[in-house]
């Protein structure tokens, strides 16, 4: 009965950072919008350059910041997570018996 408890927080765990990593798509698409909207500014109004290429790369900042955000809870949650809940689990179970 602990091997099934044990597997299905590992297996848990693992969804779970496996729909963080999901999360990345997001800046990816974002990002990728923001520069070609950029790309196409410069290219209307060359002279606006530097106020474009700034405030581009201030929004890619910014959204980057999720799909970091999501790296960090996946690496939790592989790494962290499963030893942290198994001993809980243990505690529990020693608590009662």
């Amino acid at each position: 009965m602990l091997e099934i408890a044990i597997g299905i927080i590992i297996g848990c765990c693992a969804l779970g950072a496996g729909i963080a990593a999901i999360a990345g798509i997001g800046p990816g698409i974002g990002e990728g919008n923001a520069v070609a909207s950029a790309c196409e500014a410069v290219g209307r109004q060359p002279e606006s350059r530097s106020a474009v290429t700034s405030t581009m790369l201030m929004g890619c900042a910014v959204a980057e910041t999720t799909g970091i955000y999501a790296l960090f809870i996946a690496i939790m949650l592989i790494f962290v997570a499963p030893n942290m809940f198994v001993n809980v689990l243990l505690r529990a179970i020693a608590s009662v018996g």
